[in-house]
């Protein structure tokens, strides 16, 4: 007192407490504040922690249900690969090796066990990290992994422990134990205590003994660490110091201990596949744009119990599946066959040799290539000579692919969906991701563009050699699998018979941008199209989608409404939360003009190049169609029209260096058309679909004159045997008929594979033309263009049966430039 009383003591006195020792009261001061201000802290994160409204969903999460148009349940949307069950169908062992390993003090705490989270702190402050989370902590983790995290910080753990205290306050003891026996991943995609069990035991959880209790109960404190399939002595050292502490808990007596820590492992393995539902690739198409729509609208697609119903149809997408899955074998068995010959698989084909280097193994032995002093070519060789190996990576290769997609024409509709021919082994969409050379089938939109630059489809144009001359002084010739006969066809010939030289020679006619133009207005929205020559065979890359719904539009009477997948809506009690009608079409092009290019598109299917709808399938509905065939045969395509249907399949290789190796079965006409009639065959048979119906022809068009032809020519066809259809393919054909006489199929051009380019691509839908995306579209997930695992459609050198710079008919390929502007009429 004394000291405060002089002169020093009263000059520090009036400094600021902040540049002198606090004074006593002030010390009581901080010393109250630290804990209010924890307090008021602890307040301020409750809003910021999960409600209690989300706890409930929590433990009682319906996910959403996908359900097709005739009511059967396509798939659900689960957050995980989990079974939920009940606490009385867990195995006892199970709760004692968890509530003794993980939180002996378990029914005692409320959310935190203070004691070992102190204990926990001071371990940790002496270097030896410890957890000192309770069962309910670590509960709130593995519920919300996004709003609490998993940061090792003070704001994390305070978090965590106000959930904790809101599930204690919410959920009994059991309760909480069984959400988190059904909640804790333990890997290979398997969730939860019942899935873990069949998945390491092959067992349900009410039959886990205690040894595999305590070994499943081990893995909590690392999954991988402890895997006891990749690590077993991990695991075993694991699981024996669970059971040690069931010892020191009461719950497992010292001599059964003994006998049970020298116990061997004994897995009984299998990974539980999550059910992928009758249209997988239908269904994850749907799912990225549920998210988006949940999101907006806020529900959650994993938790609210969601009825969805979609415009899928079970039964047709069954009979497209059994399609997809008949034609694969075929072509799969041919595709081997072919492969086995001298030309086939082995070491002596470049394109082979060329796939090893490309292969991950290769990658990983040439980092270790150093160490072992061995060349790129030892590397290669040891590959090369490795059996294993190779049969792994010829059957990765060779596995033909297929993509097929059917809708209706006056909604958009999507009726079926197959995106490859095994979701468990090709996951990748070849429906709305792939992007291929759609071959001949591009076709369509340069005599359609021609149409509406007023030419008819009777207007004449000679069979001849086309030379099209190319900036930089280069010539392009674009052939025919046949020599030019010299005599003239009308465009409705053209296209059944589809003429590369004559279509070629149209593009040039109409000029790129009106093809471009009708197309993008059909509904090819998402892939860009490059004005080059090559366009008008097929060369810009599109997907199977837009070219079905494209010529969905056709069948529409030239309306375009991009595709529909979702129709209703319901929350879990059946009330009705939204519902989708189709749009109104928006008109493409002239009806009459379109009219004329279906009435073309049927001379393709009653006597061009899918006329084995007809004579192998037996279809006699009104259709039409169109073939295609890329380079080499790496593609293969076919799409009908029916007034009430519009069907599309594509064939393939992931790998579009990978042929068939025929160049019969190789063809549009063979390899995917064959899906096609076998599902039409079906459907047309069915109650579904009307097999009488008619394209509806406009009532002012001046095709009217022609249909009394048109009907005489289908008549005299229907009146024919498969005996005459016989003898007729058997003659040579007239000139102006250029059909082969060897097939009942007609042997296609098929469209040059080009290189990369620096052309400027056409302007997409925003830029030329008004009209929704199809990301707008019920169901449709925006397209987020993802890497394709196709390599460029550009056939190696190395590896291709024909000269570099060549298609497979001799046709040349063009430089990649715009094709001239033709000049305006005068």
């Amino acid at each position: 007192m004394r000291w405060r009383a002089s002169a020093l003591g009263q000059r520090i006195a009036d400094l600021p407490w902040w540049r002198r020792l606090p004074t006593g009261r002030e010390w009581l001061w901080f010393a109250a504040a630290v804990p209010a201000l924890s307090l008021l802290y602890v307040l301020l994160l409750i809003p910021f922690t999960p409600s209690i409204s989300d706890l409930r969903k929590a433990k009682l999460e319906q996910p959403a249900q996908i359900l097709s148009a005739d009511g059967k349940l396509i798939g659900e949307f689960k957050r995980s690969n989990r079974q939920w069950v009940p606490l009385a169908q867990i195995s006892p062992s199970v709760v004692k090796a968890l509530v003794s390993t993980e939180d002996h003090r378990f029914y005692q705490h409320h959310g935190m066990d203070f004691t070992r989270t102190v204990g926990s702190m001071i371990h940790t402050l002496g270097g030896n990290p410890q957890g000192g989370s309770t069962i309910t902590q670590q509960l709130a983790r593995n519920l919300y992994p996004t709003e609490i995290g998993r940061a090792r910080n003070l704001n994390r753990k305070l978090k965590e422990a106000i959930t904790a205290f809101k599930i204690e306050a919410l959920y009994t003891k059991d309760e909480i134990l069984e959400t988190y026996l059904n909640t804790v991943p333990f890997l290979y995609n398997a969730y939860g205590i019942e899935m873990a069990a069949r998945t390491y035991f092959d067992k349900p959880a009410a039959k886990l003994s205690v040894l595999e209790s305590a070994t499943l109960v081990g893995m909590l404190k690392g999954n991988a660490y402890y895997n006891p399939v990749m690590n077993p002595d991990r695991a075993i050292s694991r699981r024996n110091t669970v059971l040690a502490q069931m010892v020191k808990r009461g719950e497992l007596k010292d001599d059964e201990f003994e006998r049970l820590k020298k116990r061997p492992m004994r897995l009984n393995f299998e990974r539980q596949e999550e059910p992928t539902g009758m249209a997988p690739h239908f269904s994850q198409q749907l799912r990225k744009w549920l998210i988006a729509w949940a999101d907006k609208n806020d529900y959650n697609i994993y938790t609210d119990g969601l009825i969805v119903r979609t415009t899928l149809d079970s039964r047709l997408q069954n009979w497209a599946q059994q399609a997809v899955n008949r034609q694969m074998q075929t072509l799969q068995g041919i595709t081997n066959n072919n492969w086995n010959h001298a030309d086939g698989w082995n070491a002596n084909n470049p394109l082979v040799v060329q796939l090893v280097r490309e292969s991950d193994a290769f990658r990983k032995r040439m980092k270790s290539a150093k160490t072992e002093d061995l060349s790129e070519q030892e590397v290669v060789k040891k590959l090369l000579a490795d059996k294993s190996f190779m049969k792994e990576l010829r059957t990765d290769k060779t596995r033909i692919q297929a993509g097929f997609v059917a809708m209706d024409p006056r909604t958009s509709a999507v009726l079926a969906w197959v995106g490859s021919r095994d979701y468990a082994l090709d996951a990748f969409d070849h429906v709305a991701q792939a992007r291929r050379q759609p071959g001949s089938t591009f076709k369509p939109f340069v005599y359609g563009a021609a149409l509406k630059d007023g030419l008819k489809p009777e207007d004449k144009r000679r069979d001849e050699a086309v030379e099209i001359a190319l900036p930089g002084g280069e010539i392009w010739r674009p052939s025919d699998a046949s020599a030019p006969t010299g005599v003239e066809l009308t465009l409705k010939d053209a296209l059944a018979y589809s003429k590369n030289t004559i279509t070629a020679k149209l593009m040039q006619e109409v000029g790129p941008t009106s093809v471009i133009k009708l197309a993008q207005s059909l509904g090819v929205r998402q892939s860009p199209l490059e004005a080059v020559p090559a366009l008008a065979l097929g060369a810009s890359p599109v997907t199977l989608l837009e070219m079905v719904n494209a010529y969905g539009s056709l069948a529409n009477q030239g309306g375009y409404i991009p595709p529909q997948l979702v129709t209703r809506i319901e929350n879990s009690d059946g009330e009705v939360l939204a519902e989708f009608a189709p749009p109104k079409p928006q008109q493409a092009w002239d009806e009459e003009e379109n009219y004329a290019l279906v009435d073309m598109l049927r001379g393709v299917i009653d006597k061009g190049t899918g006329r084995a709808i007809r004579r192998q399938y037996g279809i006699r509905a009104d259709v039409a169609g169109k073939t295609g065939t890329t380079q080499g045969n790496a593609d293969g395509w076919f799409i009908l029209m029916h007034p009430q249907i519009v069907t599309g399949a594509w064939a393939g290789f992931n790998d579009a260096r990978i042929t068939i190796k025929s160049d019969l079965w190789g063809q549009g006409a063979r390899s995917a058309l064959p899906m096609v009639g076998d599902f039409m065959h079906r459907a047309l048979a069915s109650p579904l679909l009307n097999a009488k119906a008619q394209f509806v022809q406009p009532e002012s068009s001046h095709w009217w004159g022609n249909l009394v032809d048109r009907l005489r020519e289908k008549l005299q066809q229907w009146a024919g045997t498969d005996e005459d259809a016989g003898k007729d393919e058997g003659k040579a054909p007239p000139p102006a008929r250029p059909q082969p006489a060897d097939t009942p199929v007609e042997i296609e051009e098929s469209t040059p594979a080009l290189p990369s380019s620096n052309a400027p691509a056409a302007p997409t839908p925003a830029q030329g033309q008004d009209g929704p995306d199809l990301d707008t579209s019920p169901g449709l997930a925006p397209p987020s263009a993802p890497p394709s695992p196709l390599p460029s459609s550009t056939p190696s050198q190395s590896g291709s049966s024909t000269p570099p710079g060549w298609s497979d008919v001799g046709t040349q390929l063009p430089p990649l430039a715009p094709l001239p502007v033709p000049a305006a009429p005068q």
